[in-house]
């Protein structure tokens, strides 16, 4: 499975981006998505996951939404009223499947990763 993830860029304190990453393979419905992000100098941290559901760290819950489309084999994170704490690299990971109820928040959990994409918060 590749991953292709873009959408990052500069933007205000309290503006919106909308990250998407679009992933080949077969069986798309079937993975788990997440999102991590590594900001400078700090380890990588989830963001959140969707599966049937979604799930999402404490710091963008309200903020952030995490969708997918089957049919373009592609997830999305919409970002809102962004702050210069959110500035990081984001990463979007597959999981190859999922079980109902389950949330994946750890690294170990995803076994394909795309290449980052930048996103920056000026205050």
């Amino acid at each position: 499975v590749q991953l292709q993830a873009s959408g990052g860029g500069l933007v205000q304190t309290g503006g919106s981006l909308r990250l998407s990453c679009a992933a080949s393979g077969r069986h798309f419905s079937r993975y788990a998505l997440g999102w991590f992000r590594q900001p400078p100098g700090k380890d990588r941290e989830f963001v959140a996951c969707i599966t049937r559901d979604d799930d999402y760290a404490e710091s963008v819950k309200g903020r952030f939404t995490v969708s997918r489309d089957n049919a373009k084999n592609t997830v999305y994170l919409q970002m809102n009223s962004l702050k210069p704490e959110d500035t990081a690299t984001y990463y979007c990971a597959v999981r190859m499947s999922y079980l109902d109820g389950d949330y994946y928040r750890h690294e170990y959990e995803y076994v394909y990763w795309g290449q980052g994409t930048l996103v920056t918060v000026s205050s």
